[in-house]
């Protein structure tokens, strides 16, 4: 089964209060086995729109991935993460 991954592109709206989201969604990237891959980080824009900040999250499957993002540990993170930025969020299946 090939690994799968979040892929998600972050405008935070208020930069003092978005750790609390990182606090709140550490248990369940712990749980879930996330391996980060890309967090933030120096980036150049060669086509598109970009959004502030990237993130690229591994996980041993899709199945773990989608349970990660729908366990009630992530969902309560999600609502502090949704007040505080804008985010494009995917989840996608690595190569076999």
């Amino acid at each position: 089964m090939p690994k799968a991954y979040w892929i998600v592109r972050v405008s935070v709206r208020d930069q003092q209060r978005y750790p609390e989201y990182l606090a709140a969604a550490r248990s369940a990237f712990e749980k879930f086995g996330a391996n980060f891959i890309v967090r933030g980080g120096a980036f150049e824009v060669m086509e598109g729109e970009a959004r502030d900040r990237n993130v690229v999250v591994e996980f041993s499957d899709r199945a773990t991935a989608r349970a990660c993002y729908d366990s009630p540990e992530y969902s309560a993170a999600k609502i502090i993460r949704q007040k505080y930025a804008d985010a494009d969020f995917i989840i996608i299946e690595g190569a076999a």
